[in-house]
């Protein structure tokens, strides 16, 4: 599904360079659970940025099922983050004025979606993490556990092959962290390929692997054996 080989990034400034990633290689296969660690600058934003074609590599190759990226224009690029992927941000991203309805909805107004269509995809994502009785409440007006549940219904309703989740829990406490995990945990027994970048162990926890980076490199890459409680440990 997801293929980097040698894939390095190097960020250019007034004269000087930043190795960002050095030589990263990896394959992540459908329905996979994968949880992206490392410490601050060691590059796993910038790893996350190139999965999911919000940048490119300095050099290397990725391909993103039989797709090189080297080989797409930016307007591909875009056209295949819009069908095939999903996002969910620390932030959440949302149009605070605009109703949970209206939030899930955006990016069915830039696909081939018909507008008789959307209606359904809509209600059924907003249905997946438990928020039909706020369907028309304005965004602003949830707590901060169901923001990230609008949406993580965002990045599900065009059905992606993949969601990419940048820290998601960074701005919860820890109980509606754990919801939120718990739905990223039934998206994936569900059949959906999930990426996620975490500082936390717990959050880390919930996927079935880790890839561990420092100083822009793969220091490792384990499989997680699962506890009751959800959490894991490395084999």
């Amino acid at each position: 599904m997801i293929a980097l080989k040698a894939v390095k990034k190097i960020y250019a400034d007034d004269g000087s360079s930043t190795v960002a990633l050095n030589g990263v290689s990896f394959e992540i296969h459908k329905d996979e659970f994968v949880a992206i660690m490392g410490p601050s600058g060691s590059g796993k934003s910038t790893l996350l940025h190139i999965l999911s074609f919000m940048d490119r590599p300095t050099s290397g190759s990725y391909t993103f099922f039989d797709k090189k990226i080297e080989e797409m224009s930016d307007t591909e690029l875009a056209y295949v983050r819009n069908q095939e992927m999903g996002f969910v941000f620390q932030s959440f991203n949302l149009l605070g004025h605009a109703s949970v309805y209206d939030n899930v909805e955006m990016p069915l107004l830039y696909s081939e979606v018909k507008m008789v269509d959307r209606k359904k995809l809509v209600e059924n994502a907003i249905a997946a993490v438990g928020l039909v009785d706020k369907t028309k409440i304005e965004a602003s007006k949830l707590s901060g556990g169901q923001k990230q549940r609008v949406a993580i219904a965002r990045a599900l309703v065009n059905n992606p092959r993949v969601i990419f989740a940048d820290e998601p829990t960074g701005n919860l406490d820890s109980q509606s962290g754990g919801q939120v995990m718990k739905i990223f945990e039934e998206l994936h027994t569900a059949g959906h390929t999930i990426v996620l970048v975490t500082h936390e162990t717990y959050t880390a926890g919930f996927a079935n692997r880790m890839i561990h980076i420092k100083d822009g490199v793969v220091d490792s890459d384990q499989l997680i054996d699962k506890h009751p409680t959800h959490a894991g440990f490395i084999k």
